[in-house]
């Protein structure tokens, strides 16, 4: 499986943002895709999953009611729109996809940078 990410880049406090992964490859092995954000000198978090199947959804406690994640298993494709972001939502964002076998593929990472 190959994840592709798109749509970082630097917006204003209260600004949004839309993030694209588009997966390739074996994408029928998929159970669920996330995005994940870390930054410098902190562990990698998760900040919102959707299950591929059913397409239920989970959320980080920072972003509830702010971002929503959503994908179109026909474009094998998974986006997370960030709305009223803030500076604290400054990180490196990655896509994430777990198999049915519990591995995890990524991304290669975008930037996103809330300037207050």
């Amino acid at each position: 499986v190959q994840l592709v990410e798109s749509g970082g880049g630097l917006v204003q406090a209260g600004g949004s943002l839309r993030l694209s992964c588009a997966a390739s490859g074996s994408t029928f092995s998929i159970k669920s895709m996330g995005w994940y954000r870390q930054t410098p000198g902190n562990e990698r978090e998760l900040v919102a999953a959707i299950t591929t199947g059913g397409g239920r959804t989970n959320y980080a406690n920072s972003v509830k009611g702010r971002f929503t994640i959503s994908r179109d298993n026909v474009k094998n494709t998974m986006y997370l729109e960030m709305n009223s972001l803030k500076p604290e939502d400054t990180a490196v964002y990655y896509c994430n996809a777990q198999t049915w076998s519990f591995f995890n593929y990524w991304g290669q990472g975008t930037q996103v940078t809330v300037s207050s």
